[in-house]
């Protein structure tokens, strides 16, 4: 293949999933009390929800969608999931077809992925580039991270956050969330947790979490220990929160978990996954090395509110 015809077959790709995905991105504009925001959302259903970051429409109830054909509709902010930075909106007209939902669990390093947004209603933006890492996370305004995020060297414009990151076939693979530094951005994986999310989102309208109240490091395991676990390290304890439910079961600075509710954790990462709704008020066993030996504390996690 001579380097014309791999950069007419680049070429087509791209234009093909800008072809088959820019009409189905709206350019959002937000109004708060605080003032006017701007991002893009996507069409993920045939009745009109859209998808979107969750900063995007942080205070808002409303937003006006514009599409690149002209039309725009009003939609209803359903729910909100700042610990994902997702959004779902609903449209009060008609939409165009959804963007059909991939899986960035497939992706690799390397891999072609266009980003699609819509910023400022200027007729769709469109940028190609490549998986350039996986698995990364994301800090988030409440101190808690977004798991598995996707960075690729796509470049995202003002506007862009809420858009589309696709594969070359046109599948929605994340959500484009944040500009990290030059030639870096950052999306939201479109994953079976995310998928799950933005059910939730549509049909309840929040997701709920259960809370702990720790911080923590991940910190070495004392060599003995850790060929016992099987695990070089654990997680530190670097604080409790007063009257959280850590508290309460006696968890205290210094501890180190190598267990929850019979997973290894070694991350505060690794605690988050596991507090989910079904660990809300539930008996739950955590195992600890305190003082030269392995020590199981109960806790009931509260909702996090």
């Amino acid at each position: 293949m001579t380097d014309d015809e791999a950069l007419d077959a680049y070429s087509r790709a791209v234009v093909s999933v800008a072809e088959k995905v820019l009409p189905s991105v709206a350019s959002l504009s937000v109004r708060t009390a605080q003032g006017g925001g701007a991002g893009s959302a996507s069409v993920i259903t045939t009745d009109g929800f859209l998808l979107t970051s969750a900063h995007v429409v942080v205070g808002a109830s409303t937003a006006e969608a514009s599409f690149t054909d002209g039309t725009t509709v009003r939609a209803d902010v359903v729910g909100r999931d700042p610990l994902s930075d997702l959004a779902v909106l609903h449209a009060r007209g008609d939409t165009p077809p959804p963007v059909p939902f991939g899986d960035a669990a497939a992706l690799r390093v390397g891999q072609l992925v266009i980003a699609l947004g819509n910023p400022l209603g200027l007729a769709g933006s469109v940028t190609a580039g490549i998986v350039s890492a996986l698995g990364r996370s994301l800090p988030t305004g409440s101190g808690r991270v977004i798991d598995e995020v996707v960075q690729t060297d796509a470049a995202l414009n003002p506007g862009n956050s809420g858009g589309v990151l696709a594969d070359s076939a046109g599948r929605m693979v994340g959500v484009n969330t944040a500009v990290a530094g030059i030639g870096v951005g950052l999306a939201v994986p479109i994953n079976a947790t995310t998928r799950e999310i933005v059910t939730t989102l549509m049909t309840r309208g929040r997701v709920r979490r259960a809370w702990l109240g720790i911080a923590g490091t991940q910190a070495p395991l004392p060599p003995h220990l850790a060929e016992r676990l099987g695990s070089p390290t654990g997680l530190m304890v670097a604080g409790v929160s007063p009257g959280s439910p850590a508290a309460l079961a006696g968890l205290h600075r210094g501890d180190m978990v190598v267990e929850l509710d019979g997973n290894r954790v070694v991350t505060t990462t690794a605690v988050q996954k596991l507090m989910v709704e079904d660990a809300i008020d539930r008996r739950i066993e955590i195992t600890v090395w305190r003082n030269g030996a392995l020590v199981d504390v109960i806790v009931f996690p509260r909702e996090l509110t």
